[in-house]
């Protein structure tokens, strides 16, 4: 595909790293980036929480800590991955809060209420292994369906914006393997197309969704040369059963 190189050669997430968070520019594509990567953290943190709500809480601290206090200034631009970055500093920020727990528990002989049962200002914690690899893994599974979910809504706008959108809406399902009880020839029946038309638009189809995917994996590299491995890393986490 033409300019297909190209697309990847200025990324957000490369962006964010070459300014250093410096500017403007950068400050918003790690703010967005962000906003479009809360659900992993927020299943990585729930696993160490003790309701939805005190998960929100911390989730939504850590954002705010990344965002205010410059979190990207440590970060080793050649490891290059922002899911790793990510992961790594929202388990440097719940071992802080355990740290701040513990610290309150000892005191200095004061009464105090234990982050352990949250308070209004303090959600609770229940801090598991961090050797376990369950948590890890759903924020893994989260990060990929995260990116798929993101790559299918660019490609519904695509369409969208060529006034192709019932194509597009009968054919989705192809895409995201939700076909059991469909089939070609009804699809090709309810878009007025023989079927063999409608095998080829539904091979197109995946064929852009898999761009799209491309696309969303390299805004969060700093090295195109990493998308194929971060899209093995994609596969390797769906294929993870939800306990």
């Amino acid at each position: 595909m033409p300019g297909a190189r190209s697309a990847f050669a200025t990324t957000q997430w490369t962006q964010v790293l070459e300014a250093r968070g410096e500017s403007p520019e950068a400050k918003v594509a790690l703010s967005d980036l962000c906003a479009a990567y809360y659900a992993p953290v927020f299943a990585f943190i729930r696993q160490n929480a003790c309701d939805d709500d005190a998960a929100r809480d911390l989730t939504q601290e850590f954002f705010a800590r990344i965002l205010a206090r410059h979190g990207i200034d440590s970060v080793d631009p050649a490891r290059g991955r922002f899911r790793s970055f990510l992961l790594g500093a929202v388990k440097h920020f719940l071992a802080d809060m355990r740290d701040r727990t513990h610290r309150l528990k000892r005191g200095s002989g004061q009464p105090i209420e234990s982050l352990d049962a949250g308070t209004d200002t303090s959600p609770g914690l229940q801090l598991a292994d961090q050797n376990t690899p369950g948590p890890e893994r759903e924020f893994d599974r989260k990060w990929a369906l995260t990116v798929l979910d993101r790559a299918l809504a660019s490609l519904g706008n695509e369409h969208k914006a060529a006034g192709k959108m019932e194509h597009f809406e009968v054919l989705k399902p192809w895409l995201m393997g939700d076909t059991e009880n469909l089939s070609q020839a009804e699809a090709a029946r309810a878009l007025e197309l023989n079927e063999g038309a409608v095998k080829v638009a539904i091979h197109r189809l995946r064929r852009r969704f898999r761009e799209f995917v491309k696309k969303e994996v390299g805004q969060t590299l700093k090295d195109p040369s990493q998308i194929p491995n971060e899209l093995e890393c994609l596969v390797a986490a769906l294929s993870q059963v939800e306990r």
